[in-house]
C-alpha cells in the first residue's frame, strides 16, 4: 500500500446514496433530460457534445460528482456514476457516456500525488480530462525525472473538450529482468494530437477520437502505477482520505460506464410500453396491448433491466462499504466485479435487442429514437469491459485456482 494518511472510515451521510446532497445531484441530472432529448439528433450530427450540453453538465456540477471535496467537488459515493449515467442515458447515451467517463477521471486524479492534482485543478477545478486505457497502444521508457512516452491511442471520449488526457502505457526496461510495468500518464493537450477518426454507427455523439503522442516527457509525479490503484491507500490518500479514493480502479472499471447501458435500455422499454398501450396492428386492427407476446416481452425486458440495475448498484455499494472498513478485495472479488459488470450490460443489450425486434418495421425509421437506442446499446456492449467471454474466462480461471490473466487487477 502507498504511504500516506489512512483513509477515513466515515463520510457525511448526505454524500452517500440516499443522502440529501446525493439526492440533490440526482435531481439536477433529472432536470436536464428534456433538453438532452431535444438535442440528441444534433449531438449525433456533430459527433461530439454540443457546447450548450457541456455547459448544462458543468452548471449542474455533474462532472465533479466524484472530485475531492477539498477542490470543491461533491465527493459522492462511487455508485453515483451508475445512477447519474442511468438518468442521462434515458435521454441520450452519448451524453451519459461522456459524463461518466469524464467524471471518473476526477476520481482517478484524486489518487495521483498531490503535485499532479494541484497542477491540474490549480489552473481550473472544472477542467475536463480525457483518457484511453489501452496499455499496449503506448510505449514508455524511464528517463531522468520521469518517462518518455510515445504511442497512438484510440477511443479517447470527449477529447476535443479536454485540457488533459490520462493515457495508459506499458513501461519497458532495457533490463529484461525488470519485466514490464503498467502505468498511467497525465498529459496536457499540447503534448498530444487529436485525430478526427470518430465516424461510427453508435455512440456517435461521444467524439471518441484517436490521440497521438510523439516522444513526450512526463514527470514522475504526473504518473501513477496501476499497482497503486488495485485497492487500499493511494498516492493521493494523504490529501484525500475518503475511502472513495482507495477503491480498486480497474476491478470496478465496468461501472464507470455500465449505467449508460442501463439508462438506454430503460428508455427503450419505456418507449416500447408507451407505444404498445395505444398502437393498433397494421394487419388485423387488434390492440398490441392485448397480445400475450407483447405482455411477455415487456415482462422479460423489464426483468433483465431491473436485474442489471441491482447487479450494478450492489457491486458499487459493496465495494464502497469494504473500502470504509479498510478491506482490500481479493482476486476472487475483483474478478467477480468484472464478471458482473459485463453480465449486467449484456442483460441491457439483450433487452434492447428484443424490444427492437418486437417493434417490427416501426423501429427502422430514423425519425424515431428506437434505432438510435439499438445502435447505442450495441456500441456500448462492444467495449472490452463488457466482453463477457473475457471477464467470464478470467473469473473462471481464478475460481479454479489459476492466476488472473488481467494484469490491471
Amino acid at each position: 500500500m502507498a504511504p500516506g494518511q489512512e483513509p477515513s472510515k466515515t463520510q457525511p451521510a448526505g454524500l452517500q446514496a440516499g443522502g440529501e446532497i446525493y439526492a440533490s445531484m440526482i435531481a439536477r441530472a433529472r432536470a436536464l433530460l428534456p433538453r438532452l432529448r431535444e438535442r440528441a439528433a444534433r449531438t449525433e450530427e456533430l459527433r461530439h457534445l454540443p457546447a450548450e450540453t457541456e455547459k448544462d453538465l458543468h452548471e449542474a456540477g455533474l462532472f465533479r460528482m466524484l472530485q475531492p471535496a477539498r477542490i470543491g467537488g461533491a465527493e459522492l459515493d462511487y455508485v453515483a456514476l451508475v445512477d447519474c449515467a442511468e438518468l442521462l442515458g434515458q435521454a441520450d447515451a452519448s451524453v451519459a457516456w461522456n459524463l461518466a467517463n469524464l467524471a471518473s477521471h476526477h476520481w482517478m486524479l484524486g489518487m495521483f500525488e498531490r503535485r499532479a492534482q494541484d497542477l491540474v485543478w490549480g489552473r481550473n477545478p472544472d477542467t475536463l480530462i480525457a483518457s484511453s486505457f489501452i496499455f499496449p497502444a503506448g510505449r514508455a521508457t524511464r528517463v531522468k525525472g520521469g518517462y518518455q512516452l510515445h504511442g497512438s491511442w484510440p477511443f479517447s471520449s470527449g477529447v476535443a473538450s479536454c485540457e488533459w488526457n490520462m493515457l495508459a502505457s506499458v513501461v519497458y526496461s532495457d533490463d529484461d529482468a525488470d519485466g514490464i510495468e503498467y502505468r498511467i500518464f497525465m498529459l496536457p493537450s499540447g503534448d498530444y494530437k487529436v485525430l478526427d477518426t470518430w465516424n461510427v454507427a453508435g455512440l456517435r455523439g461521444t467524439g471518441s477520437c484517436d490521440v497521438e503522442v510523439r516522444d513526450a516527457f512526463v514527470a514522475d509525479h504526473m504518473t501513477v502505477a496501476v499497482g497503486n490503484l488495485s485497492g487500499g491507500p493511494t498516492p493521493g490518500s494523504a490529501v484525500n482520505p475518503n475511502p472513495l479514493y482507495t477503491l480498486p480502479v480497474f476491478s470496478l472499471f465496468p461501472y464507470v460506464l455500465s449505467g449508460v447501458a442501463l439508462g438506454n435500455a430503460q428508455a427503450c422499454l419505456d418507449d416500447y410500453t408507451e407505444v404498445a398501450r395505444h398502437r393498433i396492428s397494421t394487419y388485423n386492427r387488434a390492440k398490441l396491448s392485448d397480445f400475450q407476446s407483447t405482455q411477455i416481452k415487456i415482462a422479460e425486458a423489464s426483468a433483465k433491466i431491473d436485474a442489471a440495475r441491482l447487479i450494478m448498484r450492489s457491486a458499487c455499494l459493496d465495494a464502497m462499504e469494504a473500502a470504509r472498513r479498510g478491506h482490500i478485495p481479493d482476486m476472487a472479488t475483483k474478478t467477480r466485479y468484472r464478471r458482473d459488470g459485463s453480465f449486467s450490460v449484456n442483460l441491457c443489450t439483450d433487452a434492447v435487442s428484443m424490444l427492437f425486434a418486437a417493434s417490427g418495421a416501426r423501429g427502422l425509421f430514423t425519425s424515431g429514437v428506437l434505432q438510435r437506442q439499438f445502435r447505442d446499446a450495441h456500441a456500448i456492449n462492444s467495449h472490452l469491459a463488457f466482453n463477457f467471454d473475457a471477464a467470464g474466462t478470467n473469473y473462471g480461471r481464478v475460481a479454479l485456482g489459476l492466476p488472473s490473466e488481467n494484469l490491471t487487477l
